[in-house]
């Protein structure tokens, strides 16, 4: 596929993701009071995502997006908690396009019976990609980053359904980056979204529903003060 045969069916992915979230009631719009104290016109909450139809659909997204992007890789990790059924659910959709990858996902404490330890499934081994729904602070992926090579495996990118684009840090002292530009800066790893908050504008400012396109100005004024 040439690079702009590429390009294009990776914004037709993030359309259908983008409507895919909305039907699902996974993307909302109102006023939502973020982590940061931000009150945000919409909110993305992956846990909604929450029956096998959904999820079926979800981590094909997900499979897809990853193979598009051309990254190499030997396995799958999920961070605990949303990115165990995350992961699982990709590995799956990826055995139904043909390429079957181990996985594994760690605990948030270690366990000191039976196969003991911080790590349920595959050992980590080879090119890792980390699979997690969103990266807020970044903390949990950093987590991630330090257990893989810790384990010899190399981190080679993280792949999550929705970046932002936003910047943190205090109203009065934003950052210059949003925190997926900062882990990038990091770690050197790529950080791959099956959708971006351009994504969304563009699915807003296009939509024949009125009650959707509505809300295309405020996320427009929010990104105008917060994204990158």
């Amino acid at each position: 596929m040439s690079s702009m045969s590429a390009a294009a069916a990776n914004d037709s992915l993030a359309r259908d993701f983008v409507a895919f979230s909305v039907r699902s009631g996974v993307l909302r719009f109102g006023e939502f009071k973020t982590k940061a104290g931000r009150l945000s016109p919409y909110f993305f909450n992956s846990g909604l995502f929450d029956d096998g139809a959904k999820l079926a659909r979800l981590s094909e997204f997900y499979a897809r997006r990853l193979l598009a992007s051309g990254v190499a890789f030997d396995m799958l990790f999920g961070p605990a908690y949303k990115g165990i059924t995350l992961a699982a659910g990709c590995a799956i959709s990826l055995s139904s396009l043909g390429r079957n990858v181990p996985f594994c996902h760690n605990r948030k404490e270690a366990k000191d019976h039976g196969e003991g330890g911080l790590m349920v499934g595959a050992p980590l081994a080879g090119r890792v990609v980390i699979i997690d729904d969103v990266i807020t602070d970044g903390a949990s992926k950093r987590e991630s980053v330090e257990m893989i090579r810790a384990a010899g495996a190399e981190p080679a990118a993280v792949l999550i359904a929705m970046d932002r684009m936003e910047r943190g840090g205090r109203d009065d002292n934003l950052s210059a980056h949003s925190a997926v530009e900062d882990f990038r800066i990091q770690y050197g790893l790529p950080v791959i979204s099956i959708a971006t908050l351009a994504d969304l504008m563009q699915y807003l400012q296009s939509n024949d529903d009125p009650a959707l396109a509505a809300h295309y100005s405020r996320v427009a004024a929010y990104r105008e003060r917060y994204g990158v």
